[in-house]
């Protein structure tokens, strides 16, 4: 049976997983969609941040004491013209995918947050069928400008 906790500050993940381990969960399970482990540790960093404007949490789904799956919400400290929660980060092991496990991280995350949700994805994610059933909509494209360009 799948459980789902979730967890506002570094010591209570500590408690269930060492960030560490989670970020390379994170990371392995993003498949060909991962950043570096440093970002993704980042994040975390910023969801446990009492930082005004900053904070969030993260969800650890656990098939009895297996971790497979995990979700990262940040806080983004505005509303009306930019959404309060940005979902940084969800993952399934590849093994449990097709179980449900993304849609319950993904309903835990909306149990969970206040307001406007928004996240980022690749257009060849397949992940963004399971986004659309959850009620997320295509609002604008995204244009960014790395610096050196």
């Amino acid at each position: 049976m799948i459980s789902i906790t979730c967890v506002y500050d570094k010591p209570s993940l500590d408690f269930h997983i060492k960030q560490e381990e989670f970020c390379a969960f994170l990371h392995e399970h993003l498949d060909r969609f991962t950043d570096d482990i440093s970002a993704i540790s980042k994040a975390i960093d910023y969801a446990f941040s009492h930082e005004e404007g900053k904070g969030g949490f993260v969800l650890l789904a656990y098939d009895d004491a297996e971790l497979v799956g995990g979700l990262v919400m940040n806080h983004t400290g505005m509303d009306e013209f930019v959404p309060e929660n940005l979902l940084v980060y969800i993952a399934v092991n590849s093994i449990h995918r097709g179980k449900g496990i993304g849609s319950m991280l993904m309903q835990s995350a909306f149990e969970h947050s206040e307001g406007s949700i928004a996240l980022h994805v690749e257009y060849d994610n397949p992940a963004t069928r399971l986004y659309e059933r959850m009620g997320f909509k295509s609002k604008y494209r995204e244009m960014r400008r790395d610096q050196g360009s």
